[in-house]
């Protein structure tokens, strides 16, 4: 396998939030997605979810709670937690996807 240009990935995606997914590592999904400015309602899934801005920054609410994560930086949405993209997210997103119990 040859290395892979995450942000350059990122960018060249069609349509902003819609993931990518890159290499599945035993049960994990390793997504890349671009972010566009735009905010995205209310959602929480099954399994926690690694979020990693590669570049930009993400503005998300988390269980009420108000944060935002910059390039380089690492967040863990817990499993079913109630979360959503604020405005103002822009950039490229790698996300690590990990069933419960994994």
């Amino acid at each position: 396998m040859n290395p892979i240009d995450l942000s350059g990935t990122a960018s060249a995606l069609p349509a902003p939030w819609e993931s990518q997914l890159l290499e599945q590592v035993g049960t994990a999904a390793v997504k890349v997605l671009r972010m566009d400015g735009r905010p995205l309602p209310v959602e929480s899934h099954d399994n926690p979810e690694v979020l990693l801005v590669l570049d930009g920054r993400l503005e998300l609410l988390v269980d009420g709670a108000e944060l935002t994560v910059g390039p380089g930086e690492l967040y863990r949405i817990p499993a079913r937690a109630a979360h959503a993209v604020r405005p103002g997210s822009r950039g490229a997103l790698l996300i690590v996807e990990v069933p419960e119990g994994e």
